[in-house]
């Protein structure tokens, strides 16, 4: 038996096998139901995957990509790779043929996992330009292979895990071997960029990384609890997703996994989780919704609940401070939970300790109405060129607006301009194939990460904006969007998304779309029922409700900084468009490019400035 600790993917997992073979690893749905898989169940399959890739001539560092939603059999077919000695490749589904060939010719992919007839015809129309491209494994059931052909390139992983288990029974110590035989500086998994700032580029990231990673997770304490239980939507395709997983593989945490956003809060009041991760877009959400429940709920509804935010908000400052709140505090949270926050804390399940964001910045607003309500987000910070986390908030020494210390292991520090700087044994061993971008990235071992934030004397990180994104007007002055972007967002129900935009202009002005639902509420409200939504962009009294939240955000800032014109367009920003991420992020260029002559117009006769 190897004691020795585990440097690799395949390694920390047999451990994990070996210590707990009867606990609960994962938790899918399989129709209406729940299905649990042990880690000994996990293993079977793993195992399956594994000699099956080996059986159809899978070797050592060869690509995999995989292209599908979250959901189990992503995260078997991704440990099965790395068991058999290769590296996946991660591949959005939502993303166009074009890109998926990109990744795939650049990745020099040589299996490909795909979840169903859509993604499997995607790759057939594509096959003469990647000839690299042995074998589709297609991860829906029930699906004719031979739809594609008929030659054998793509199987079902039905077959490919028979394949794998006739390999092991002729080689009972097959799947082993392979594990053992992985190094720790080998390529463990190859991830792209969201592309907003041109075209993506393969990070590559390797075994030794993932697990000092997920041993200083393990480390740092924010996992700890009885019995914790992860629920788990996001796209296993983003660097986030990853990490969560091999820290579970170092814990031992059970999941629950689906990710079909639509099933979210259903699955949440069902599962029960103890914590989740997410993105600030949901939680945006959410509180919109609260807002505009408290509008439409009247006067009193309205006073109620300032009340009780109030008293959520002063017991929330209390705890964090370390001060046990008095009890006249506790009997006004007793009252404010019963009327307005225990129904937001049963909207995902009542078991919630915390809340793990991370992507993008949350606004402070947004945070403060989940603390007050006894739900504490911790934000979290990193980069796919850092394999995901080097910092989080921590549950016990929680400070909002802040990503938090350094996990161990972690080096942070912040060069003359700001930009936040990082070395340690999870960083990226470079761009795949991209010598000069990995050069200028990666500096004397530092990570240059293109983030511009603070340190306190604690060591806590606030990330204040990209480098890249910063603003500098024609009068000199830097202005940092996405936190007015934020800010805006929290101050107004009917604001989904938010441009500020003013680079080399002589004042700042904005791009906002509108939540669908708080915009039909509004229109109910004005008695302008049966317009087209669309065409009330420009009514003067929708104008005049989003010009006092400007108002009210501009209050706040130097003058320089302040929005001056907005214009509302008919339609949200999309991923289907091209204009957001997968990880809803704003592609800034792109929609700049696209509304260039209504940015424009905000500024008359205007000229950019040289």
């Amino acid at each position: 038996m190897n004691l020795e600790p585990p440097r690799t993917v395949p390694a920390l997992f047999l451990q994990r096998v070996g210590k707990t073979p009867s606990a609960e690893a994962f938790r899918h749905r399989v129709g209406d139901a729940w299905v649990s898989l042990t880690w000994r169940d996990t293993e079977r399959r793993v195992r399956a995957i594994a000699c099956g890739l080996r059986a159809l001539g899978l070797q050592g560092e060869e690509r995999c990509a995989i292209i599908s939603s979250t959901r189990i059999e992503w995260i078997l077919c991704d440990l099965g790779i790395l068991c058999a000695g290769g590296a996946t490749t991660t591949i959005y589904p939502s993303s166009t043929r074009e890109e998926c060939a990109f990744i795939l010719s650049d990745s020099e992919s040589a299996y490909a996992f795909v979840e169903d007839r859509a993604q499997l015809e995607k790759l057939a129309r594509r096959r003469a330009e990647l000839p690299a491209l042995r074998h589709v494994i297609v991860l829906a059931p029930g699906l004719d292979p031979r739809l594609a052909g008929g030659d054998g390139w793509a199987l079902t992983l039905e077959a490919l895990e028979a394949l794998g288990e006739a390999e092991h029974a002729r080689h009972p110590g097959r799947f082993e071997e392979l594990a053992e035989a992985v190094r720790p500086d080998a390529l463990a998994t190859l991830v792209y960029t969201s592309g907003t700032t041109g075209r993506p580029k393969g990070v590559e990231l390797l075994h030794q990384g993932w697990v000092a990673q997920a041993e200083s997770v393990e480390r740092a304490g924010i996992l700890d609890h009885p019995e914790p239980l992860q629920y788990f939507w996001l796209p296993l395709s983003h660097v986030f997703g990853k990490m969560i997983g091999t820290a579970q593989l170092q814990i031992g945490f059970p999941t629950a996994v689906d990710g079909r956003v639509e099933k979210l809060v259903e699955n949440l009041a069902v599962v029960r989780p103890t914590f989740v991760c997410a993105v600030p877009r949901i939680f945006e959400k959410v509180y919109q919704r609260v807002l505009l429940q408290v509008r439409e709920g009247g006067l009193a509804k309205r006073a109620v609940f300032r009340w009780a935010l109030g008293a959520g908000r002063e017991r929330a400052r209390a705890l964090r401070e370390g001060r046990a709140p008095g009890p006249l505090l506790r009997l006004r949270w007793a009252v404010a939970d019963r009327l307005v926050f225990e129904r937001v804390r049963a909207l995902f399940g009542g078991r919630l300790r915390f809340f793990v964001s991370g992507s993008a910045p949350l606004s402070r607003e947004v945070s403060d109405l989940f603390e007050a309500a006894g739900l504490l987000i911790l934000e979290g910070y990193g980069l796919t060129e850092s394999s995901a986390a080097t910092h989080v908030d921590l549950p016990h020494r929680h400070r909002p607006g802040s990503v938090g210390p350094a996990l161990p292991g972690v080096e942070v520090k912040l060069a003359p301009d700001g930009e936040i700087l990082m070395r340690g044994p999870w960083i990226m061993r470079g761009y795949h194939g991209l010598h000069e971008a990995t050069a200028e990235a990666l500096q004397d071992g530092w990570l240059h990460t293109g983030d511009v934030g603070v340190l306190d004397a604690d060591g806590y990180l606030t990330i204040t904006d990209r480098k890249k994104d910063l603003i500098k007007t024609s009068g000199g002055k830097y202005v940092a969007p996405q936190e007015l972007e934020g800010r805006l967002k929290a101050l107004s129900p009917l604001v989904s998304q938010v441009l500020v935009h003013g680079d080399r202009r002589n004042y700042v002005s904005a791009l906002v779309t509108l939540d669908p639902a708080a915009l039909q509420a509004w229109v109910d409200r004005q008695g302008l029922a049966g317009r087209d939504p669309a065409q009330l962009t420009g009514h003067p009294a929708l104008r005049a409700d989003l010009q006092r939240a400007l108002d009210a955000l501009n209050a706040g800032l130097p003058r320089f900084a302040n929005v001056k014109r907005f214009t509302v367009l008919p339609a949200e920003f999309s991923e289907a468009a091209g204009e957001v991420t997968p990880s809803q992020k704003l592609r800034r260029k792109l929609i700049e490019q696209r509304y260039h002559e209504v940015l424009d117009a905000m500024y008359g006769e205007q000229l950019r400035a040289p």
